[in-house]
């Protein structure tokens, strides 16, 4: 057990108030102000935790960012708008983005890439490598003007939001399951002994789930879901959304911890390694349709890269660098490969009603 002074606040927490959902200890993990993950670990690269698409290779970047230029062509090519990142990691996705998007100078022109960044160790990283730019960082998307449209890039940003669990005790009854402490004062997982009413919280389809068995539900991501609809519609734009997760809900527990490129225990070091959750495509794309959002996807990341023109983009990048043709050959199979990150991981996309299909979801 490594040194997490996290868990000594979190243990007395509990201790005076009582067991916490999963969605705040989630949170308090991955946020809190002093002690959470994102404000103190290295999380990307191989000194960090986990590798995200954009550090595998720039062709991933900069597909996105050519995605978001035919989405503003399609959209009359505003003179103004915000290329806005979520969650930007250290700045490599939109660095990649925007090289791409100088090839179209009237979009590099007309755009404000905006970062929406918490951490101020992830905000220097960030501006180190965008230097020259003309980037804006805002804490949250709430603060970037609507006085323009506004072209989204989301990856690996939704599984890092909280999600509540819930489960089926032998009553028949479902509980929300928290994390409490054991007999030894170590935290653990244990259920509200409080019964739920299913319907409000879960999907019908559920409904006859076993004992013991496990759901899922993210009101953070439904509310992202939401909150970005709502703005598309007012300011027109597109959101792409790329995240790992299912289309169709279903029963077990995904909540999983990685430190240094492995699998640990969520429980034993909290603040210390990364916390993430697959995404429930379907409930994100139904909170986003009842705003009023067109929604394209999900569909299999390696279906929607390979639909950009990935493989011709890694021929152009081996003509160029014969040197690392093995390289671009793995990293491209590794992006696109069903047994890498081609299935597990999806894109869906965000437009204002009745906007031209976006590239990609054909």
């Amino acid at each position: 057990m490594t040194d997490a002074p996290l868990r000594d606040i979190l243990r007395q927490r509990i201790a005076a108030e009582g067991p916490i959902t999963v969605a705040a200890y989630m949170a308090d993990c991955l946020l809190h102000p002093e002690h959470g993950y994102y404000r103190t670990q290295q999380a990307i690269g191989l000194g960090g935790d986990f590798t995200t698409a954009p550090e595998i290779s720039q062709m991933f970047g900069e597909l996105l960012g050519l995605w978001a230029a035919d989405c503003w062509l399609k959209q009359g090519a505003p003179s103004k708008c915000y290329l806005v990142e979520l969650g930007p990691g250290r700045g490599t996705l939109m660095r990649d983005a925007l090289r791409a998007i100088r090839a179209l100078p009237p979009f590099r022109k007309a755009l404000r890439p905006v970062l929406i960044e918490a951490s101020a160790r992830l905000r220097g990283m960030q501006a180190e490598l965008l230097e020259g730019e003309d980037a804006v960082w805002h804490e949250d998307i709430a603060a970037v003007p609507k006085d323009a449209p506004v072209f989204v890039l989301a990856n690996e940003f939704l599984d890092a939001l909280p999600v509540r669990q819930f489960q089926r005790g032998d009553d028949g009854a479902w509980h929300e399951r928290c994390v409490g402490l054991d007999d030894s004062g170590n935290l653990c997982f244990l259920l509200d002994p409080r019964a739920l009413p299913f319907d409000d919280l879960l999907p019908p389809t559920l409904r006859d789930a076993p004992p013991g068995a496990i759901v899922e539900s993210s009101p953070a991501v439904r509310a992202v879901a939401a909150d970005i609809a709502a703005r598309l519609r007012l300011q027109g734009g597109a959101a792409l959304f790329v995240d790992y997760g299912y289309a169709v809900p279903g029963i077990g527990e995904t909540l999983q911890a990685v430190y240094r490129h492995a699998y640990a225990d969520p429980l034993s070091d909290p603040g210390m390694a990364d916390l993430t959750a697959h995404v429930d495509f379907a409930s994100f794309a139904l909170a986003a349709s009842r705003a009023s959002a067109a929604v394209y996807g999900p569909v299999s990341q390696g279906a929607f890269l390979e639909t950009l023109g990935i493989r011709q983009r890694a021929a152009a990048l081996k003509q160029a660098n014969p040197a690392v043709h093995g390289d671009i050959e793995r990293a491209m199979q590794r992006l696109t490969g069903p047994e890498a990150m081609g299935t597990l991981f999806k894109a869906l996309a965000l437009l204002p009603p009745e906007s031209p299909m976006p590239a990609g979801f054909a």
